[in-house]
């Protein structure tokens, strides 16, 4: 009995072995991946935001351009934009009237027909005096990435102000420079006072900026390209 025992844990031994060897290789590939992520994600956040830095303005500071390039986000099932939406609209009709810009270019979310970000938006700037001829829609500004790429390449786009909330801001100028838009961009802090809102969105930027990265290096086309459109170019003639 004591010969088959002393022979089972030298037969054990070995495999035992190989485990622990196996485990702390996988112990210590698991911290090298995820050292790289973090390395990764930190470096993609600064190379984003480094392309932003001396384009950010307050409103009363920000440089003239043609366009206001407003970006999309939730809209209620009434169909009314959300607090956040609605900041980004008012910073736009501001700049229009102030002479700052000369047209609005409103890119947001019409992917399914039940969910429409552009008429929302339009509806709200009309309904606060804003003349429609100044007002341009592109339905298909899905992301950051698209918003940027389809106002140079569908509409033509070559200089912009963008409009946001202020934790978005530095992405949202810095993909839009390198795409080829001339973009300043001015941000809204109203929206603070909905905390738990911010703070979430404000995390997940460090996740959109390694997205973001990957787009812009991939070189990436705009989920929805289409014909060219002359919305802007229209709507600054009339100015």
């Amino acid at each position: 009995m004591r010969g088959r025992l002393s022979t089972l844990v030298r037969r054990l031994r070995p495999a035992d072995g190989r485990r622990t060897r196996w485990l702390r290789r996988a112990v210590v590939a698991a911290v090298v991946g995820a050292a790289l992520l973090t390395g990764g994600t930190v470096a993609s956040v600064q190379w984003i935001r480094g392309g932003a830095e001396g384009h950010i303005f307050a409103e009363q500071d920000v440089p003239d351009a043609p366009v206001a390039l407003v970006l999309g986000t939730k809209v209620h099932p009434d169909g009314t934009p959300s607090p956040f939406l609605t900041a980004r609209l008012e910073i736009a009709r501001r700049l229009l009237a102030a002479g700052k810009v000369r047209a609005i270019l409103l890119s947001g979310d019409n992917m399914n027909p039940d969910y429409d970000e552009p008429t929302a938006m339009r509806r709200w700037l009309l309904d606060q005096g804003v003349p429609a001829e100044k007002v341009v829609l592109d339905y298909a500004g899905f992301d950051t990435y698209d918003s940027c790429a389809r106002a140079k390449r569908i509409f033509g786009v070559e200089r912009a102000t963008v409009v946001t909330q202020s934790f978005h801001l530095p992405r949202a100028v810095a993909v839009c420079r390198r795409l080829g838009v001339d973009a300043s961009g001015v941000g809204d802090e109203t929206a603070r006072e909905y905390d738990r809102t911010w703070r979430i969105s404000s995390t997940r930027e460090y996740g959109a900026c390694v997205k973001a990265a990957v787009d812009l290096l991939s070189g990436r086309d705009p989920a929805h390209l289409g014909r060219q459109e002359t919305g802007v170019e229209d709507a600054l003639r009339r100015a």
